[in-house]
């Protein structure tokens, strides 16, 4: 891993070390559309699903609760993060169907971390808002979609309908976390070569949600 890598890991690992084991909890409130983008997973008979950025696991674990017939994986660059995440796989009995593996977003190696070089479905939640490096892992990302597959991304939108002291206050709070919502990511997922791409804004434009179908 790069001086770069290894100082954007620390950082993380630092910013959640305490709280990882409140994450959860306190997220629901404003990480909003992450169940709706589960519930669009869909993974067919056997898929393999990848999950960039999965933080304490909750995605993946209710995922895989609710699509029985796939498997899941999960990278993270943050061992604390890691570490809740396995502790939270094993507590729900889901290790054979889970696999978690530290891994930097923007450029890891599928196959060696899993045994897996193509996903059906590949998907981030808030994770591209805490990356600086985001389009890279944006570009890694749509990489590692299986052919006919998809790329699934819910993040924070561009606020623009909310009133501007929410979105102010809003965004000086996310900055305490080293989150910035990317304004550009709507565009850039519309220039990903070699899929369509389906683009909404919910909450007033709280929430991007995008939908990436590989040709």
């Amino acid at each position: 891993m790069s001086q770069a890598l290894s100082s954007h890991a620390a950082a993380m690992d630092r910013i959640y070390r305490w709280q990882r084991a409140i994450y959860d909890v306190t997220r629901k409130h404003y990480l909003l559309g992450r169940d709706r983008l589960i519930a669009d997973l869909d993974p067919p008979l056997g898929a393999h699903v990848l999950e960039i950025g999965c933080g304490t696991g909750r995605n993946l674990i209710l995922a895989a609760r609710r699509y029985p017939q796939a498997h899941f994986y999960g990278i993270d660059i943050s061992r604390a993060m890691l570490a809740t995440a396995n502790a939270s796989v094993k507590r729900a009995g889901l290790q054979s169907r889970i696999v978690l593996a530290q891994g930097d977003a923007t450029a890891f190696d599928a196959a060696s971390l899993f045994g897996v070089e193509r996903f059906e479905r590949v998907f981030c939640s808030y994770t591209l808002s805490m990356i600086p490096p985001w389009q890279a892992a944006l570009a890694m990302a749509a990489r590692v979609v299986a052919s006919g597959g998809s790329l699934l991304v819910v993040d924070f939108g561009r606020m623009e309908n909310l009133p501007r002291w929410f979105k102010a206050a809003m965004r000086a709070w996310l900055a305490k976390f080293s989150v910035t919502p990317r304004a550009a990511l709507g565009d850039t997922m519309a220039n990903l070569q070699g899929f369509e791409v389906v683009s909404n804004e919910f909450y007033r434009g709280y929430t991007r949600y995008i939908v990436a179908k590989a040709r």
